[in-house]
């Protein structure tokens, strides 16, 4: 038999446990940079191209 110590196998685990939690937010909520940026600007050209279909009243 071999000594373990509970706190280190308890932290391995919350460890682990975060991690896997870690992985499911990314692909759920996670974008790169560029693709923030990307939508940034296609939400820019698309409130630009709106702007100047709108008809002014007088």
């Amino acid at each position: 038999m071999s000594i373990v110590n509970l706190n280190k196998v308890k932290k391995a685990r919350e460890l682990t446990a975060k991690k896997a939690e870690a992985d499911v937010n990314a692909t759920k909520f996670g974008r790169t940079k560029a693709e923030r940026l990307a939508e940034t600007a296609r939400d820019g050209r698309a409130k630009f191209q709106l702007d100047q279909l709108k008809f002014e009243d007088e």
